[in-house]
């Protein structure tokens, strides 16, 4: 599938249905709706918590993406992302193959609604992007603080460091060879689409390892 059509305008909305050529590739007989995504600009306002004066990027330099997803129920539903502007198409293109595919995500709610809390967010298995924040267990900036870094489904791909595993409700997925719907696995469509568009998977890490991080 090849990457939408070019963004010219960052204080627009654009929208765009992508159809997949080949209907016969899907993974499910069943018929989902074109995929489909908007982009728009962002405000301070829209951020809230989530950015603050001292944060490494300007809302300028991000995005917000409303994007198709597909549901653990497996139907369609609408999230959003806030990503930094030149990642826009790839990120897109990304989650158009995660459609195709069918991989189910949880929530894609972007981070202000739990406060800027990234616990909070993980505790109901939420699929989330930028969010000025340190590194975990670090003091320096986050990824996630330059809208560079997806964290997705993280209960079924939790972060895991030593004892320390996050969401602690991730512990119920850290056997790896007993597949379960929403986990990333290696060489997977998942990673194998982010990688396709430059991310890293934090699931190759060795300490910590973090099986729902993609980094561009």
């Amino acid at each position: 599938m090849g990457p939408p059509t070019s963004l010219s305008s960052a204080s627009v909305v654009a929208t765009e249905s992508i159809v997949p050529q080949d209907t016969s590739a899907e993974p499910s007989d069943v018929q989902l709706a074109p995929f489909s995504y908007t982009v728009a600009a962002v405000t301070v306002e829209r951020l809230g918590a989530s950015y603050r004066p001292g944060c490494p990027v300007a809302p300028d330099a991000l995005r917000l993406l409303g994007l198709s997803y597909v549901g653990f129920d497996g139907a369609a539903a609408e999230g959003e992302l806030v990503v930094a502007a030149d990642l826009v198409q790839d990120i897109v293109a990304v989650f158009a193959e995660l459609y195709r595919q069918r991989f189910p995500i949880r929530s894609m709610v972007t981070v202000e609604a739990f406060g800027a809390d990234d616990d909070a967010s993980m505790a109901v298995d939420n699929t989330s992007a930028f969010n000025c924040r340190p590194i975990t267990g670090g003091a320096g900036w986050s990824q996630h603080s330059y809208g560079v870094a997806i964290d997705l489904n993280p209960r079924e791909n939790p972060y895991v460091s030593g004892q320390t595993v996050l969401p602690p409700e991730g512990r119920d997925h850290l056997d790896r060879a007993d597949p379960a719907p929403g986990m990333i696995l290696a060489g997977d469509p998942v990673t194998t689409a982010f990688a396709a568009h430059g991310f890293a998977w934090g699931g190759y890490w060795t300490d910590p390892v973090d099986y729902q991080h993609f980094e561009a």
